[in-house]
């Protein structure tokens, strides 16, 4: 056996067999195996999900997809792309064929596959998730046969599988509509916490890309704003120096030992929390837009995060808020809030309305489970919906309530997946076993 380990080393998994497929033969066959022989089948991606939905079953079969990498078809400004591909690669083949996503979440390891079938998002209010993006999806099927689907040819699979949980089968090929690559300029400045809540729908309505993170043991944010640059302008990206000295050293290497300090000498995260937010500078610069979008992250972590209704973000980080002065632990990390439109992708956490994100992290290591759970608590009274790759409690019961076409998605699932071929003991919690 091989064991496999998430990055946050949240989750691991002893699956029998991991294979390598090269195309969608070997993979076909690989699967057509592993039903015969009773055995589940999971697709591996980078593991950057904190919950197990990208896990392999203990005893199972993993297909390790990072030979199956690429664009494989180009239209206008249709992009075909090999499920395994990650990212950061298919935001640098776009730009060399002068195109690019219409948005982007702010990490860039995950595929491809992973990221649309969990609901990855960027932030921007007239913007939806990466899913959104997505025009056309081939599946590999427990029966080891290739089905495409899209907005026109199978629709309703293609309404299950934009965000698919890797529940209805494996992930061959996407179609992404891009758009002509373009320019960000990038606005980020600490501002307090209530000016950017009173402001919040403003700042929303008025920015392309706009998000913030706020330290919870403090009362200063910093504001990100993200928008085109108009055609013909020249950007101006940060010094190379600089970009080092920011990003490398205080927001990765600084950080990073604060966090330890903090994790060995608990007293210390409260006082480093405040000095974090109150150290925060202002900085402008423009690049391409998957430079802007992606930051690096060498600090590990580990993550909740939820979509509530935009209306009641107000209402919600009040209420926390109030609840990190009770904490059993302190928080070493920022809460970050981002905005997207309302979709009509059946297992979005934004499926029919505008949706603010909150997300909250904990260093690796650290105490985190009262702090998200009285996360949780807070964002139930709301509606709260998940993300699927964050860490949360909730089962089938709790998510057929927040989620209208559920039980679409389950029959959609047992059309094309009768046998639960590839599932994992993930999935039987928020889908039912």
């Amino acid at each position: 056996m091989t064991r496999w380990t998430n990055w946050a080393a949240t989750e691991t998994a002893d699956p029998a067999r991991v294979v390598a497929p090269r195309d969608a033969e070997e993979a076909a066959s690989e699967i057509r195996a592993a039903v015969e022989a009773g055995r589940r089948v999971r697709p591996l991606g980078t593991g950057h999900s904190f919950t197990g939905v990208g896990a392999p079953e203990d005893g199972g079969v993993a297909l390790d997809l990072s030979h199956w990498t690429g664009v494989v078809g180009v239209d206008g400004e249709l992009v075909t792309v090999r499920a395994g591909t990650p990212l950061h690669r298919l935001n640098h083949e776009l730009d060399e064929l002068g195109l690019a996503m219409a948005n982007l979440g702010d990490i860039d390891r995950q595929t491809v596959a992973g990221a649309i079938s969990t609901g990855t998002h960027g932030t921007g209010a007239a913007l939806g998730g990466l899913a959104t993006q997505v025009e056309a999806v081939e599946l590999l099927l427990a029966d080891g046969s290739l089905r495409r689907c899209s907005a026109t040819e199978a629709p309703e699979l293609f309404a299950a599988a934009r965000v698919g949980l890797g529940a209805l089968g494996v992930v061959h090929t996407v179609t992404l509509r891009c758009v002509p690559a373009f320019d960000l300029s990038a606005d980020e400045h600490p501002e307090r916490l209530d000016s950017v809540l009173e402001r919040f729908d403003e700042l929303a309505r008025d920015n392309d890309h706009f998000e913030f993170y706020w330290f919870p043991h403090s009362s200063n944010t910093l504001v990100k704003r993200n928008n085109r640059l108009p055609t013909g302008t020249r950007p101006e990206p940060l010094g190379r120096l600089r970009h080092f000295v920011e990003y490398e050293i205080v927001e990765n290497r600084l950080f990073g030992a604060l966090c330890r300090i903090g994790r060995g000498i608990p007293a210390t995260v409260r006082p480093f929390n405040r000095l974090s937010g109150a150290v925060l500078s202002a900085r402008s610069y423009s690049d391409r837009s998957h430079r802007v979008f992606v930051t690096r992250r060498d600090v590990r972590f580990v993550e909740s995060e939820y979509a509530v209704p935009v209306e009641e973000l107000g209402a919600v980080i009040g209420e926390l808020r109030s609840a990190v002065g009770t904490l059993e632990h302190p928080v070493m990390f920022p809460i970050e809030v981002r905005v997207a439109a309302g979709d009509e992708v059946w297992m979005s956490t934004a499926y029919r309305r505008p949706s603010a994100y909150i997300a909250i992290h904990q260093f690796v290591g650290m105490p985190y489970r009262h702090y998200f759970e009285t996360f949780e608590s807070i964002v139930a009274s709301v509606g709260g919906r998940p993300h699927w790759g964050k860490m949360h409690r909730l089962d089938a019961a709790a998510l057929r309530s927040r989620y209208p076409r559920f039980d679409d998605f389950l029959r959609v699932r047992k059309s094309v997946d009768p046998g639960g071929a590839f599932g994992n003991s993930y999935l039987d919690r928020v889908l039912g076993a």
